[in-house]
């Protein structure tokens, strides 16, 4: 699922995919997609290379002609392509809701944050299937390859706490907001007050919370960042 030279998984070169490569590739991201529902019920530890095949409709033989790596390797190739989907949504979201060029008033600055944790708590809805799958990589951590798990990183939670970080040094140089020195700090506690909290509550969606203790519950975790990093 990456991209490289003729004989790769991705696109041969500047000009695109042969046609052998094209569908070669076609076939990866249908392996991949019958295979993430799989990895999001039953983990990736659970997850039998057997199990994949079925899911997919193809042989063992298949699979691993497509993934040498096994399981391991398509797992990542799984969990980086939902992180990246989900990194651009989140990031479209940051970008819109805090701007720097376009700062909140001062007097909206705790509306529109809550606002903004409205629609990244609603992503988890969104996105599910790919929240299912980050669910079982935090239980089953200590299980999964150290390479997958750096993969998920750079492809989704890495990317997006940067874009937060930058959104939050924004809001200090605007005369909102003041991250004591540590814009990416910044951004970390206030996902934790929201999202966060909000995802280790409903374990992900799996036991959605009501609309009005979510309400409480971002209102509060925006109340609690402000009263540590509002500008004085």
């Amino acid at each position: 699922m990456s991209s490289g030279t003729s004989g790769t998984s991705g696109p041969a070169g500047p000009a695109g995919p042969t046609g052998t490569n094209a569908r070669k590739l076609e076939k990866q991201l249908a392996i991949a997609s019958a295979s993430r529902g799989v990895f999001g019920r039953e983990g990736y530890t659970r997850a039998t290379v057997d199990g994949l095949a079925a899911a997919a409709g193809i042989s063992t033989r298949t699979l691993y002609n497509h993934f040498p790596g096994g399981k391991a390797m398509l797992f990542a190739a799984v969990v980086t392509s939902t992180s990246g989907q989900v990194r651009d949504a989140q990031i479209a979201q940051i970008e819109a809701a805090l701007n720097p060029e376009r700062p909140p008033r001062p007097e909206d600055l705790e509306r529109d944050l809550v606002a903004f944790a409205h629609r990244i708590v609603g992503l988890m809805t969104d996105y599910a299937d790919h929240f299912a799958l980050v669910r079982h990589i935090r239980a089953e951590a200590d299980h999964v390859p150290r390479e997958v798990l750096e993969a998920w990183v750079n492809a989704g939670p890495g990317p997006v706490s940067r874009a937060l970080a930058d959104a939050m040094a924004g809001l200090e140089a605007a005369g909102l907001i003041d991250v004591r020195g540590d814009a990416m700090l910044a951004g970390a506690h206030f996902m934790a007050l929201t999202s966060h909290s909000l995802s280790h509550l409903s374990h992900h969606e799996v036991v959605p919370l009501s609309r009005e203790r979510t309400d409480r519950l971002i209102a509060g975790g925006v109340a609690a960042f402000l009263r540590a990093y509002r500008a004085d």
